[in-house]
């Protein structure tokens, strides 16, 4: 048995494997993850919140999944939501809107310590069925074993090919994003 394994290790280091790739990795995840986003350009406030963001987050290699429905994000006036649904987002043809990326400086973070780490973002930010690569910095929270990641970036929204007559004037032409996740295991 020992020689099956050292014959194991042996063929897993000639490929390029090392013992701590072999280990099993940890899959942090939540289903009710929140997303904010604020584009007030003008005197009414235009800003909603979904709080049913779909998110997964793997510990070994920093790779971190969001995805939402965008009929899922909530406005103060169900007539802008009724808006931003069918002239702007275009729901029906695009109906989610999701990032895949990678926490650059996960080797920073101890996920068996609680405390507040730093974090720095890099990925592709898919809305409207247009991606965009997207560099921020956030806070990983680390509590009781469980993380909790938040986050706030900027983008350009007719970047990702929305448009609408009123994107900077009554809507600004930058929208503010918030991310906060807290993940099970």
């Amino acid at each position: 048995m020992k020689k099956i394994i050292l014959a194991f290790m042996v063929l897993a280091s000639i490929h390029g494997v090392s013992v701590q790739q072999l280990q099993a990795q940890k899959v942090y995840a939540t289903k009710t993850g929140q997303i904010i986003f604020n584009a007030t350009g003008g005197v009414e406030k235009i800003a909603a919140a979904n709080n049913q963001v779909d998110s997964k987050f793997v510990d070994a290699t920093g790779q971190i999944i969001f995805g939402v429905l965008v009929k899922g994000f909530k406005f103060e006036n169900q007539l802008m939501e009724d808006h931003f649904n069918e002239n702007y987002m275009e729901s029906t043809q695009f109906p989610k809107a999701d990032f895949k990326g990678y926490i650059k400086n996960i080797k920073e973070v101890d996920l068996t310590k609680d405390g507040s780490y730093p974090i720095n973002i890099e990925g592709v930010l898919t809305i409207h069925g247009t991606g965009n690569k997207v560099t921020t910095t956030g806070t990983i929270q680390i509590q009781q074993g469980k993380p909790t990641i938040t986050g706030e970036f900027s983008i350009k929204i007719k970047e990702y090919g929305i448009k609408g007559l009123y994107i900077g004037e009554k809507i600004a032409a930058d929208a503010k994003i918030k991310v906060n996740c807290k993940y099970q295991n």
